[in-house]
């Protein structure tokens, strides 16, 4: 049901997943929405993850020993988590932000917030995809940690054991011998894998496409190589953005503007810090035998994901500022990362190689709310690496703060003035 005037209008700057998330349930509830893009639609990290929607990944990055690998990284261009001296202080600040944070309890804490955005998420999906059935290729056939080392698959029984006595997220145990019959893809020498069953997986660029068409044909005006420039306020309150478009006034505003969000902390009157983390994945034909269901390998710390029309390989966690390459060595990386555990070896046509940028914060919670200075401004950014998984949740929570409507799950947590 329609709960706002047509009159009422939102220019939303980002058109990323998370953006295109909170299109939808603004344009449900009534407002005229606008989204820009200063690059396309569906750009950036929105184009090239591994598409998984998953639950059963709340356990944040900055974990005990985390902070550790990052400084041994220093010392190895190789390593997955990787860090890089750069002459930047904001860099610096956030790391110890971070590091701060990375204990049992803190990490056990943060998990307990991002339990119920993850929860509504996934079932928010399955709403949208009622809706739009054929849709990114979606599927909901569960998310497997696969562990090739008997030592690595037990050690991670304890990882397992958290999950289930501390958020209620289950999983099964797949023996070795039982794992040819789970997907014929995988190595009859592998130790096994734990199985998150109710975890889901798309073709994320082919949902934004899906998606965004669908916004488009339901009254959404999509503008893409239209690039935020300025930000005009008056008191307390946003009255128009200057664009390489032009000027464009609404009546609300919403940011979700990614890994580039800091860069507008001055603009807004408030603290954003977002790291840049980059991340790299390439996309690749269908193999002889190819996965069924999507996987991470944890001793590599990398992702398979098989679509209708290909595979592809993600992973990487780089802390190198704006480097805008894609080095040949880390795809190769991948590739050869993946191979151990899979019965056909890697390497067929390459479709696609690619990196993004994913919007970082230090406590490894999404940024969700007002502007603290800005009556009619709002922010939808720092998902970390769970932009896909957050976007359906983060944008019935924009739709709900807009309209001063209670929230369907608690965002304290989450909101801007906690910086």
């Amino acid at each position: 049901m329609n709960t706002a005037a047509r009159s009422e209008t939102v220019i939303i700057v980002g058109g990323g997943i998370v953006g295109i998330g909170c299109a939808h349930y603004l344009q449900k509830a009534g407002f005229d929405v606008t989204v820009i893009d200063r690059a396309g639609i569906g750009q950036a990290c929105s184009h090239g993850n591994c598409g998984m929607i998953c639950p059963s990944h709340v356990l944040p990055l900055n974990e005990p020993g985390a902070l550790r690998e990052g400084v041994l990284s220093l010392l190895n261009p190789s390593a997955p988590l990787r860090i890089r001296l750069q002459m930047r202080l904001d860099l610096y600040r956030w790391l110890l932000q971070f590091a701060r944070r990375c204990t049992h309890r803190q990490m056990l804490e943060a998990g307990q917030r991002l339990l119920p955005i993850l929860e509504s998420s996934i079932d928010e999906y399955r709403t949208l995809f009622a809706e739009l059935p054929a849709a990114g290729q979606w599927k909901e056939n569960g998310l497997a940690y696969v562990f090739r080392e008997q030592p690595s698959l037990d050690a991670f029984a304890q990882t397992d054991q958290l999950l289930s006595e501390t958020y209620g997220i289950t999983a099964r145990r797949i023996e070795s011998a039982e794992l040819s019959a789970f997907d014929p893809a995988l190595r009859s020498d592998l130790a096994g894998a734990y199985v998150y069953d109710h975890d889901g997986s798309v073709r994320p660029d082919r949902l934004v496409h899906d998606w965004s068409t669908l916004l488009a044909h339901n009254g959404v005006e999509l503008v893409e190589r239209c690039g935020l420039e300025a930000v005009r306020k008056s008191g307390n309150s946003i009255e128009s953005l200057q664009t390489s478009n032009g000027e464009m006034k609404a009546d609300h505003f919403v940011f979700a503007l990614g890994a580039w969000s800091s860069k507008w902390s001055d603009a807004l009157s408030c603290q954003l810090p977002v790291e840049p983390g980059k991340g790299y994945s390439v996309t690749m034909s269908r193999p002889e035998i190819c996965p069924r269901h999507p996987m991470l390998f944890p001793e590599r710390r990398i992702g398979v994901t098989p679509f209708d029309d290909g595979l592809r390989i993600g992973s990487m966690m780089e802390f190198v500022g704006w480097d805008s390459t894609i080095p040949p060595q880390r795809i190769q990386q991948l590739q050869e990362s993946a191979a151990p555990y899979l019965v056909t070896p890697v390497g067929g046509e390459v479709h696609e190689t690619w990196f993004g940028w994913r919007p970082m914060t230090w406590d490894s919670l999404p940024i969700i709310g007002r502007v603290p200075e800005l009556d009619n401004a709002f922010l939808a950014t720092g998902h970390n690496m769970l932009g896909l998984s957050m976007a359906t949740a983060t944008g019935r929570l924009i739709a709900e703060l807009i309209q001063e409507h209670p929230t369907h799950i608690n965002a304290r947590a989450f909101s801007p003035d906690r910086f």
